[in-house]
């Protein structure tokens, strides 16, 4: 434990002092170039660079951290009076003002940027387990007892339950998950399962404690869908077999 806590440490403690050193051969590569022939307005644009390198690397903390280190060169090297932190006018302050806003406000667009990006790969995997979890299945009773235990563990809920009711089908197929859980009262979310013949059941997840997406969320939208599917589906496979075995039954008598 503490040796992944040092790792992780030094790791981030590296990422930081990258980020220094990537402003600094920035500032440096200015200054040879000259400040004249630049100009505070393309020398600001220049500093934005290391600042959105280390944020899409590295994340907000790297991100932030670049920019203010960008906003300290900028100040010491390229606003008068120079080699001081000393801000000599107004339009001095305006510029070095103007110039951490926007980096600030570049570095919050990339890491938003990020996390829809990864709160997409995440939605994407749960997708691609939950299709996979159905695809073999053959009975609706199997489809309720699968989808209860994949969003119990997906969400660790306090309990999950699905009903699986389909039009012109008397009996309703229930399943729980923990098997041995108590219902608590009311459910946090009702999500509604609904296919071509309309609403086939529902399902009720409790987890007042834990951060579980809205009823509304692509991500449960696209589970309702998927999970509407399989209950046609396993319907219609069971009806088939059913059907197969008739003539046989009639053979008997």
């Amino acid at each position: 434990m503490n040796t992944s806590r040092s790792f992780f440490s030094i790791e981030r403690l590296a990422q930081y002092l990258i980020s220094a050193l990537v402003v600094g051969a920035t500032t440096g590569l200015m200054m040879l170039i000259g400040r004249d022939q630049l100009g505070e307005a393309v020398i600001a644009l220049l500093f934005l660079v290391p600042v959105g390198w280390s944020a899409g690397r590295w994340g907000q903390g790297p991100g932030i951290f670049t920019a203010v280190m960008a906003a300290l060169a900028f100040d010491f090297f390229f606003i008068p009076p120079f080699y001081t932190f000393t801000v000599g006018n107004l339009e001095g302050w305006l510029v070095l003002a103007i110039f951490l806003t926007v980096a600030i406000l570049v570095v919050g667009r990339i890491q938003v940027s990020f996390s829809k990006a990864l709160t997409s790969e995440r939605e994407a995997i749960s997708m691609y387990e939950l299709s996979k979890a159905l695809a073999n299945l053959h009975t609706q009773d199997a489809v309720a007892h699968t989808v209860a235990r994949f969003l119990q563990q997906r969400y660790l809920a306090n309990l999950v339950t699905v009903v699986i009711q389909p039009k012109g089908q008397s009996n309703e197929i229930s399943a729980y998950e923990p098997q041995n859980a108590a219902l608590p009262g009311k459910p946090d979310r009702v999500l509604p399962l609904l296919n071509n013949w309309g609403l086939v059941g529902e399902i009720q997840i409790w987890g007042r404690n834990i951060e579980i997406p809205s009823v509304e969320s692509r991500i449960f939208l696209n589970f309702a869908t998927q999970i509407g599917q399989a209950i046609e589906r396993t319907q219609l496979t069971e009806a088939g077999a059913f059907l197969n075995s008739t003539p046989e039954k009639t053979k008997v008598n």
